[in-house]
């Protein structure tokens, strides 16, 4: 069978389209299994609270505010019956005069060493950093010591984030 020659800003135009598409039905996905397993009202209630207060006041419910602020990675972290642990955490002062969380954070339960903790500790990075209440977000160097030699080396050049 002869198929049409497709030219290459063609298929780049079709492979960004499948791209966005499979995007779109994951995040929708990695909703509904984050609704399944926990309740949308105290979700709600925990994104509106303030990253800031909770620090200051060592709150209890500062891990559950975090983790309502993460999009799809939550998914995955919920399912596999793991979580963020807060290793160290400070309030800085930004330029504008507001302040900003700057964490270093740890991963428990099955997050631990999974073969896919390089996409998850990029996307609970990413997610965060989009609050306006987080300034920094690195991760604790000794979860380097969970990853085997070749695992370790490429997180470390291709992972996205930084370790302290």
């Amino acid at each position: 069978m002869n198929l049409p020659d497709v030219g290459d800003s063609d298929a780049e135009k079709l492979a960004e389209t499948y791209r966005l598409e499979i995007d779109k039905a994951m995040k929708m996905e990695s909703q509904k299994r984050i609704l399944q397993n926990n309740d949308p009202d105290e979700i709600s209630r925990l994104q509106n609270l303030s990253l800031i207060n909770l620090h200051n006041d060592s709150d209890k419910d500062l891990i559950p505010a975090l983790m309502a602020r993460l999009g799809p990675v939550r998914a995955a972290l919920d399912g596999h019956g793991g979580s963020i642990i807060i290793d160290d955490s400070s309030v800085e002062k930004l330029n504008n005069g507001k302040y900003a969380l700057s964490l270093i954070l740890n991963l428990d339960g099955a997050c631990i060493s999974c073969g896919a903790a390089p996409g998850t500790l990029q996307g609970i990075q990413d997610d965060l950093i989009a609050d306006k209440e987080v300034i920094s977000v690195q991760f604790s160097k000794s979860m380097l010591d969970w990853f085997s030699d070749l695992q370790r080396d490429f997180i470390l050049q291709h992972g996205g984030v930084s370790f302290i």
